[in-house]
């Protein structure tokens, strides 16, 4: 099992884990964080679960792809660490794996 550690929007931090192979997203949303949206239900088609990725953690990702950069762009809560959870295959390199939920557009 790969541990995530979670920040909602109101600052508490929980610790997580899901296995290999299936989306942060989904992840995410199976523990609870009903603030996470993903409305499109991780088909990259919207940006509703947007994540802030610990530094530590965000050159261990996939390179994110032209689809995730554009909807991005449509946050006015975009930092340089942002990703689309649904974007993030969970692996055994993104254990102990840092993010925070992003603030809703």
């Amino acid at each position: 099992m790969i541990r995530i550690s979670v920040e909602a929007r109101d600052g508490a931090v929980r610790e997580v884990s899901g296995n290999a192979g299936i989306s942060l997203m989904q992840v995410v949303r199976d523990n609870g964080f009903d603030e996470l949206l993903a409305l499109c239900g991780g088909c990259c088609s919207c940006a509703t679960c947007h994540v802030i990725v610990a530094p530590d953690y965000v050159e261990k990702l996939p390179e994110m792809t032209d689809d995730e950069d554009n909807l991005l762009d449509s946050s006015d809560h975009r930092t340089p660490n942002s990703r689309l959870s649904c974007q993030i295959k969970l692996s055994d390199e993104l254990d102990g794996l840092k993010i925070k939920i992003a603030e809703e557009d």
